[in-house]
């Protein structure tokens, strides 16, 4: 079963244990506070566990989502690069401003 975890912890320090612990569990970080991965009910009680401790008694919010692999074959991802943008503004522009030459045959 597939499992994401995603926080949202103020501390640097903490944040930082709570990403190594993830990692630790074989997790897969899909984005700054978030990892993704495959692990069953007993690891992922253990991971909790952890993660509980780690977080103590400090500001922070940790959820924990279990997925089943259908479901998972449903999910859906929409990723731009930074810097794509300016890709898309430089095609736009791309002709723009621009007069054409009059070939032979317009002449």
């Amino acid at each position: 079963m597939q499992t994401l975890i995603i926080y949202d912890i103020p501390s640097d320090r903490i944040r930082n244990k709570i990403g190594e612990a993830c990692k630790d569990y074989g997790l897969e970080r899909i984005q700054y506070s978030a990892f993704l991965g495959e692990m069953n009910h007993n690891r992922r009680e253990e991971l909790r566990l952890r993660l509980q401790r780690t977080l103590g008694k400090e500001e922070g919010n940790i959820q924990i989502y279990p997925f089943c692999d259908k479901d998972m074959k449903l999910k859906k991802e929409i990723i731009n690069a930074a810097g794509d943008e300016d890709k898309k503004e430089d095609k736009s522009r791309a002709g723009k401003g621009k007069k054409k030459k009059a070939g032979p045959e317009e002449t």
